[in-house]
């Protein structure tokens, strides 16, 4: 499993307008392998933002990346003036992952070398 989430800070007069452009955009995900879920997020504090996707593993998110549906996804509309400034983004692999009727203790050690591309 791997997780990428990107941070958000929209202008706080245009959270309508920000939340109606992410419904109203296709985001061809439902055709990408190893896709598992997309949430977008709004947090306690005005114009807080995340988007949550999850990918059954690192391969498939960078894959994506890659694919044509990135693109086409990207390429919809503009956010021009919504945004305060760029999104922040973060890449994570699972430690523990706890569900309703399971709990699993992921079992690899950090690599101290890790770096992912920025995207």
């Amino acid at each position: 499993m791997y997780l990428a989430m990107n941070r958000f800070s929209v202008n706080v007069d245009r959270e309508v307008e920000w939340e109606e452009i992410w419904r109203a955009r296709e985001t061809y995900l439902q055709e990408v392998p190893g896709f598992v879920q997309f949430m977008l997020l709004r947090g306690a504090e005005p114009g807080d933002y995340i988007s949550y996707s999850v990918w059954e593993d690192q391969a498939a998110f960078h894959a994506w990346t890659q694919s044509e549906a990135f693109r086409k996804g990207h390429a919809q509309g503009t956010v021009a003036g919504v945004l305060t400034g760029p999104p922040q983004l973060g890449l994570y692999e699972p430690v523990i992952n706890e569900t309703a009727t399971s709990r699993q203790l992921i079992d690899t050690a950090p690599d101290p070398n890790r770096r992912g591309p920025r995207h």
